[in-house]
């Protein structure tokens, strides 16, 4: 932590994301009802789940999920909702909101100062890229790199985030002193999406094993992916058994 800065703020650093689901519908049943309805109408609703719960549901209810994860029937997945509540640094945030396919609020350095929170890479995260995208691999750093980054990364933070203490204090605009904040800063935001957008997600920011289509993802967006993917799981396990065993493949 780095003391100092104009305006008596301390600058911190961190090396994680948060996470959380803060409001969710969403269960396997939602999946069981949504697909049944072509053959039951409205009494889908009452044989959603046969056992009552992921935990006790019959074979036939499992096979269903099963069978439309496999053939890519993928509609009866998106009855549902998840809402997560998302820090994680700027640069995370561009790359969260390539996929169309959610809804994002993020704090807005306009309406509100920016707080002195700042991304630094830990000593376990590769630094050396060997290859050409698309077939590249990430290796660790050495010693004298991973010195090289911290000590810059927090030299480079302290510096604009002082400047922009500076512009504040002498009255300049909010969404003109950001400018000079760096892409490390943490912001925050809910996202809002259904498990068939969700597994689209995790097919490309996670890399995993047993996936049909490897992906290489940066690993501070695949931090917030292995985040939603634990809480998807704890709420619809038959449907993110179906997900791993086919491939990771979003239907």
């Amino acid at each position: 932590m780095t003391k100092g800065a104009p305006g008596g703020d301390e600058i911190q650093f961190r090396s994680d994301v948060t996470v959380e689901l803060v409001r969710s519908s969403a269960s396997d049943a939602d999946v069981l009802f949504a697909a049944r309805v072509s053959t039951l109408g409205e009494q889908s609703l009452d044989v959603a789940l046969d056992g009552g719960s992921s935990e006790g549901a019959a074979p036939r209810d499992r096979g269903l999920i099963n069978y439309l994860m496999r053939d890519r029937h993928g509609s009866p997945f998106e009855h549902n909702s998840m809402t997560f509540y998302v820090q994680a640094p700027i640069f995370v945030f561009r790359e969260f909101m390539r996929h169309r396919i959610a809804s994002y609020n993020e704090e807005s350095g306009r309406y509100r100062e920016l707080r002195p929170v700042f991304y630094v890479p830990d000593d376990g995260r590769a630094l050396v890229q060997v290859g050409k995208p698309g077939a590249y691999e990430f290796l660790p750093g050495s010693a004298e790199q991973h010195a090289l980054v911290d000590a810059s990364v927090r030299e480079v933070a302290a510096h604009a985030y002082r400047s922009y203490r500076a512009m504040l204090d002498a009255g300049v605009a909010r969404e003109v002193a950001r400018m000079v904040l760096p892409l490390d800063l943490y912001s925050s935001m809910y996202v809002t999406m259904n498990a068939r957008s969700l597994m689209n997600f995790l097919s490309l920011r996670r890399r995993a094993e047993g996936s049909t289509f490897p992906s290489f993802p940066q690993r501070e967006i695949e931090l917030c992916a292995e985040k939603m993917e634990a809480a998807w799981e704890r709420l619809m396990p038959l449907a993110h058994a179906a997900f791993v065993g086919h491939g990771r493949v979003a239907p």
